[in-house]
């Protein structure tokens, strides 16, 4: 099987492909730009893959059971996303969130992919810092009293499973679509990162964050490694030439604003809301 997959690894959708794969031992090419064929039907919505050189598909739960998992019920998709909440947190330090993108750039063998990837890489962070802060304006979200809250559905979840993760004895895709989500939060640190770190109630969360680190103890994109002490390695991170690389993109766009934010919401336009994740 050979896969192609388009998507940035702070995406919670895109981390849950990523892991499935691992999981599964499968190969892919990873490209953190999207391909011409991805841009022009969807623009930098992400993530995308395609199988054996086929067509080009969106929407990450479908794509799981492709690769074999069992699908999530759209009660649980719910829960998911509530499980997000918090991210519009994610910009609140600009010069963090730029930084924190800059650092997860293309680390491939080859030097002028990863020039190129981590230029253009500047866009696709600009296009969601601005995607984020108007979700802030826009949307109008309540601020949960305790962000722990969103978590204990997943906490009776494992309570309830005959085994150390989500779906039993070996992971599927609620514990991919899940610890994808936990990825997010701790790419970028937010509020429920800290729920998820010290709310007393969630004791069998976190153990299943460690069992999941354990499972997936080589995977390249594990930004919780940074905060649950384990024997899995710590993420990838870009040079600081590729990190400089990446910054002169992001100037360029700040300095073709004229052009690069109608640009981006042009993009934004196009997406199907009914494709949209919610916050």
């Amino acid at each position: 099987m050979k896969i192609a997959l388009y998507g940035f690894t702070h995406s919670p959708w895109v981390q849950a492909v990523l892991l499935a794969l691992y999981d599964k031992g499968i190969e892919y090419d990873l490209f953190l730009r999207p391909p011409y064929e991805v841009f022009k039907q969807w623009g930098v919505y992400m993530p995308a893959i395609s199988i054996d050189y086929g067509p080009w598909e969106i929407e990450s739960t479908e794509m799981l059971v492709k690769l074999g998992f069992k699908p999530i019920k759209i009660e649980e998709i719910h829960a998911a996303n509530s499980a997000w909440q918090g991210v519009l947190h994610r910009t609140d330090n600009p010069f963090n969130f730029f930084l924190s993108f800059s650092r997860a750039g293309q680390t491939s063998d080859s030097f002028l992919k990863n020039v190129v990837s981590n230029f253009l890489l500047s866009f696709v962070a600009f296009y969601m810092f601005t995607l984020i802060n108007i979700g802030k304006r826009r949307l109008d979200q309540q601020e949960p009293e305790n962000f722990g809250d969103q978590f204990l559905y997943w906490e009776s979840v494992l309570h309830s499973s005959e085994g150390p993760f989500m779906d039993g004895e070996n992971p599927g895709t609620r514990d991919f679509v899940i610890f994808g989500i936990v990825q997010c939060h701790a790419s970028i640190p937010v509020p429920a990162l800290d729920a998820i770190l010290s709310d007393e109630r969630l004791g069998k969360f976190r153990s299943w964050i460690l069992t999941m680190q354990d499972r997936f103890n080589k995977y390249p994109y594990l930004y919780s490694a940074n905060y649950f002490e384990s024997e899995a390695r710590l993420p990838n991170n870009t040079g600081i030439f590729q990190r400089t690389v990446f910054f002169l993109g992001l100037i360029l766009m700040i300095l073709l604003i004229p052009l690069t934010l109608p640009s981006v919401l042009f993009l934004m336009a196009r997406v199907q809301e009914s494709r949209i994740k919610n916050f």
